[in-house]
């Protein structure tokens, strides 16, 4: 069983890779394979019909469709996700027109923002919705009663003193493997 995690955050090392490779290390102590990826450190172009794209999104694409199942975490900026992840978004129809090849996947979603009702709800719903639109099964984190994994942190770390969000990322991980592990008996 394989899982990924792209952190959708143009910074390196800050708060979203922090908690989507938390998240990563939970599923590969249970025994999953798991691949990391930073958009940070990725040339994603933003979508226009016209221009011809020689970028890291094909890449990006394959290595989600040879998952079985994906984390996806933002920033909250302004109640929204990273213009990064956005992108890659926007990019994804590929993925819908050729026969869902995201179909069937589980998917989890992690959000980071500055205060504690920072917008973190919004993103996740976004995440969710890109999921949904590629026929991915949805999992929360359950145990703690929220949409996803749900921290707090301004500068880069800060996630780490949040107990409460690294419990429901932690949830959230541990849900991704279960249901992922329903379907590779």
């Amino acid at each position: 069983m394989k899982i990924i995690g792209i952190s959708g955050s143009p910074r390196k090392d800050g708060n979203t890779e922090i908690l989507v490779r938390r998240a990563l290390d939970i599923c590969k102590l249970k025994g999953a394979e798991i691949e990391f990826i930073s958009l940070a450190e990725k040339n994603i172009e933003f979508y226009s019909p016209v221009s011809t794209k020689n970028d890291d999104v094909p890449e990006i694409f394959e290595r989600m469709k040879s998952a079985d199942a994906i984390i996806i975490g933002s920033p909250t900026y302004f109640a929204s996700v990273s213009a990064q992840l956005k992108a890659l978004f926007d990019r994804s129809l590929p993925l819908r027109i050729e026969n869902y090849k995201l179909s069937g996947k589980v998917g989890g979603a992690i959000a980071v923002g500055g205060s504690r009702n920072g917008g973190q709800e919004f993103v996740l719903r976004e995440i969710q919705n890109w999921m949904l639109l590629q026929e991915m099964i949805i999992v929360a984190d359950r145990k703690t009663a929220h949409f996803g994994g749900i921290a707090v942190g301004r500068n880069p770390g800060d996630v780490l003193n949040d107990d409460t969000g690294l419990k429901t990322v932690d949830n959230l991980a541990e849900k991704v493997f279960e249901t992922t592990s329903k379907f590779h008996l």
